[in-house]
């Protein structure tokens, strides 16, 4: 089911707030509602919405200078932006629209019309945001560009899956891979660059560059640890003037077939999820490694261990353990490894875990790109 609307009411009449609020949510809206422009900039640090409607004469900051901060701020530039106010002379509507306003509507006006022209803008803005979906997918297939990849890997004595969800339909930020060297060497990679959309999606493609060819550099000298590839990785990327200032986490874990070892360095993501089964314990790994870029040295760590038979490993990115709630965006780690217990130490965990709903739940939940993968000793 699609996530309603969400639309940001700022006015400082408690009337205007309360009428224009429950006729937006009678008509299947979810709305925020601010009494002033200091409100509003709060409430736009929890959530984004896809719509802010704005009075023009309030107490402190107008409407014109809060929407004059907004544009100052890149998160908030492009919130598609409306005054609804009693000012109407010309000359204020042509200030309004010269700020980017995509319109400027009379307060006198039927409500029936205000939530008529809010539903017709949305609408414009998905079907544009289908259609260059569409766009973008058959120029990324023809291009043969994926985040993630279309196969599962083939790993002896291991098996590898994985699942992934974008937000919205938008490629994202997440990026997958498995890299074989050879029959005994795989490198197996989890990465979410920060950012939405579009720009995360493409500089994910840059950093899966850099990290190939890494790995496949290293390899070629000898070296298999997944610390130093890492560090290799971040020099490049903390030099590099044009990713250097889009971070990214990134989980690295080399398998020695040969061996049946792993080893894992991480660079700001989140802690690995191991089940062993001996103990019949889920536990967690963490690396010590800061985000990508943003040190050149970097703190990371290399963490070695060993797979029994029945264990289990699990890699995620943050879209699986946040949600948007009342309060605005909450991070819950401990829920997510509280749920995930119920569904792990089993032969088909990971298919108990995509096919009895637990999985689309959080994907139904997610206001990011979900990501996942699962390694278990056969």
């Amino acid at each position: 089911m699609p996530k309603p609307p969400k639309i940001l009411l700022v006015d400082d009449s408690p009337l205007i707030l309360m009428v224009i609020g429950q006729a937006l949510e009678k008509d299947g809206f979810a709305t925020r509602r601010a009494a002033n422009a200091e409100e509003a900039m709060a409430l736009l640090k929890n959530e984004s919405p896809d719509l802010i409607l704005s009075d023009y004469q309030m107490p402190g900051t107008d409407g014109f200078a809060f929407r004059q901060s907004l544009m100052a701020i890149p998160e908030y530039k492009n919130i598609p932006f409306m005054f609804l106010t009693s000012v109407t002379d010309h000359a204020h509507m042509i200030a309004g629209i010269s700020l980017d306003a995509i319109d400027y509507i009379d307060k006198d006006t039927p409500i029936a019309f205000i939530i008529s022209k809010i539903n017709n803008y949305l609408n414009s803005i998905r079907e544009r945001h289908e259609h260059t979906i569409r766009e973008l997918s058959s120029a990324a297939m023809a291009l043969n560009l994926y985040s993630v990849p279309q196969e599962t890997p083939r790993i002896n004595g291991f098996e590898i899956d994985f699942w992934h969800k974008s937000f919205e339909n938008y490629p994202g930020g997440d990026f997958i891979d498995a890299i074989s060297i050879n029959n005994r060497y795989t490198f197996i990679i989890l990465g979410d660059v920060m950012g939405k959309k579009w720009g995360a999606w493409f500089f994910s493609f840059g950093y899966l560059s850099y990290i190939r060819a890494a790995v496949r550099l290293c390899v070629s000298e000898g070296d298999i640890s997944t610390k130093s590839i890492m560090q290799k990785i971040n020099s490049v990327i903390y030099h590099d003037p044009v990713v250097s200032e889009v971070l990214s986490t990134l989980s690295l874990i080399m398998i020695d077939s040969e061996n049946e070892t792993l080893s894992y360095t991480g660079a700001g993501d989140l802690p690995l999820l191991y089940f062993n089964r001996t103990e019949m314990k889920l536990n967690m790994i963490s690396s010590s490694g800061l985000l990508l870029g943003i040190s050149k040295e970097g703190g990371f760590d290399e963490n070695l261990f060993t797979m029994q038979p029945g264990d289990q490993l699990m890699l995620i990115t943050d879209g699986l353990i946040d949600k948007e709630t009342a309060a605005g965006k909450k991070t819950d780690l401990n829920s997510f490894i509280d749920d995930v217990a119920k569904h792990i130490g089993k032969a088909d965990s990971f298919a108990t875990l995509k096919n009895d709903g637990f999985l689309s739940e959080k994907a139904r939940e997610q206001i990011d790109d979900c990501s996942l993968i699962f390694i278990q000793k056969k």
